[in-house]
């Protein structure tokens, strides 16, 4: 005699209306999600426009820049890094500069040259030279010393004197506009500086 086996499910009638519910549930679960993802895109990143010349040749007026907003949670600024960040005298004032000099350090400005604890910096970006003499001055333990790219024609340390920490922004990451200035903005190493630098400083809290 043949045997035969059958397998089988019990048929069970989805109740009138789930479709509808798992469509609605599934719209608003997307809808969190997109939202929560703008807001942590929105925390870690801000768009910058610069205004002025103060940092040309290398950032001009009307260009758009993205700003790394956690990096320095991370690390602590360095050398070379541009930045954007509160203007002390005028917090709601936003100004675009570059870190010079680091917490610690003895920072001179002579004839234009700049100088870190009596060494001369050589920096690895163009720029418009200063003719200005300046300092010496000493970085407090929570501030840097920043400097426009354009020197003689830029509003920074060497006018209203050291950035507290506490008052940047988050680090120039990317430009984006106009596209044909579109760049990765690069990082700067000055190895016979920052050697001993990078491993004194600690990561400071920003506001």
């Amino acid at each position: 005699m043949e045997e035969f086996n059958q397998s089988w499910e019990p048929y069970t009638e989805e109740p009138k209306g789930t479709s509808i519910g798992n469509f609605f549930r599934d719209i608003v679960e997307t809808v969190l999600l997109t939202l929560v993802l703008f807001f942590l895109i929105r925390t870690g990143i801000e768009n910058f426009r610069v205004y002025g010349s103060s940092m040309e040749p290398n950032f001009h007026n009307g260009e758009y820049i993205v700003v790394n907003r956690l990096v320095y949670y991370l690390h602590p600024p360095r050398r070379g890094d541009v930045i954007i960040f509160h203007y002390p005298r005028d917090p709601r004032r936003s100004f675009i500069k570059r870190v010079i000099g680091l917490p610690g350090e003895t920072v001179e400005i002579r004839h234009g040259k700049v100088y870190i604890n009596g060494k001369p910096l050589d920096e690895p970006y163009p720029l418009n030279p200063a003719t200005y003499s300046w300092g010496p001055s000493i970085v407090g333990k929570d501030e840097v010393f920043v400097l426009g790219d354009n020197r003689n024609f830029s509003s920074d340390s060497h006018s209203w004197g050291m950035l507290p920490i506490r008052y940047i922004i988050g680090k120039a990451w990317i430009c984006y506009w106009p596209p044909k200035c579109w760049r990765i903005i690069p990082t700067y190493k000055y190895p016979s500086l920052d050697k001993t630098s990078y491993l004194i400083l600690q990561p400071i809290p920003i506001g």
